[in-house]
């Protein structure tokens, strides 16, 4: 079974700080050849989600049919949407 590619791209952000590794609204990252420009944070929540759609699982969708995910610095809150590019 071949792994899907996995982008990362912050969306939006809701704390009232910038982020504190300077990612903004728009950046986009690979996650198999550019994870280490992610905040680990981000990437630390990010991981069971690509987990589970990297083995054939599904994610809950908003309305949209996106999924995204938020950071876990209350003062940042930034907002990262996961997309599966075949």
């Amino acid at each position: 079974m071949k792994k899907p590619k996995i982008r990362l791209t912050l969306i939006d952000r809701k704390g009232a700080h910038p982020c504190h590794r300077g990612h903004k609204i728009g950046d986009s990252f690979d996650f198999d050849t550019q994870r280490g420009e992610l905040c680990p944070m981000a990437c630390h929540v990010a991981f069971p989600y690509i987990d589970i759609l990297r083995y054939g699982g599904h994610l809950p969708s908003r309305e949209d049919g996106t999924f995204a995910f938020c950071c876990p610095d209350v003062d940042v809150i930034n907002v990262f949407q996961i997309t599966v590019e075949e």
